[in-house]
């Protein structure tokens, strides 16, 4: 790699769910969203411009951008700027969080939607659910200190995780070798935080088969 340039990774996730305004907890939008057949689907594209600084940083903060759909307010709205944090510390010790949040308008009115995935070692292994499920929550104004006017859950199927896969991008390198390492080394950063959250409840799993 050429002194002075840096090497990111890009990618695309989208993820759907019940979803329902009035609702201020997640599970309660889910429900209710599923009673009156609405849906969120959130189109989100993460950049990751400098790899070697996200690893580095504690929060492991990213960019996002994307769309919305949700009928009941609009289709296709634009969130030009966002927060991607990966297994971001919680105020729980034992849980960290992935955090999807988007800033978008709708009829020039400033929204806000904050979703977040929660990586814990709970009991029992449920390291799909967990890294698939955004618990989310809409806001009025332009951050999630606003108001909540609507919830939901999200989820991220086994063909959007397919999907996303085949938009993995490396920035700043055209050279091959130089890709191959970035996505190894992004790849290998995701399966040690994995492993930091879930390897104690698999190894309790198998000590157990004796």
């Amino acid at each position: 790699m050429s002194p002075g340039t840096t090497r990111g990774i890009t990618f695309s996730e989208t993820m759907a769910g019940p979803f329902a305004l009035g609702a201020d907890e997640p599970e309660a939008g889910r429900d209710r969203g599923r009673r009156e057949g609405t849906r969120l689907t959130m189109n989100a594209d993460v950049a990751v411009t400098d790899l070697d600084a996200f690893v580095d940083d504690p929060s492991h903060l990213g960019g996002l951008t994307g769309t919305i759909d949700f009928p009941p307010l609009g289709t296709g709205l634009v969130a030009s700027a966002g927060v991607f944090n990966l297994f971001s510390p919680a105020d729980d010790p034992g849980m960290k969080h992935m955090v999807y949040e988007l800033a978008f308008a709708v009829d020039g009115k400033p929204h806000y939607l904050a979703g977040h995935k929660r990586v814990a070692d709970d009991r029992g292994f449920d390291l799909w659910s967990d890294t698939t499920t955004l618990y989310t929550t809409l806001h009025a104004g332009d951050g999630k200190d606003g108001p909540v006017i609507g919830a939901g859950i999200l989820t991220l199927g086994a063909i959007d995780l397919a999907e996303l896969m085949s938009t993995v991008r490396v920035t700043g390198t055209e050279n091959p070798v130089e890709m191959a390492a970035t996505v190894a080394k992004f790849g290998a950063f995701f399966m040690a935080e994995l492993w930091d959250s879930y390897g104690p409840e698999v190894l309790k799993a198998a000590g157990g088969r004796g």
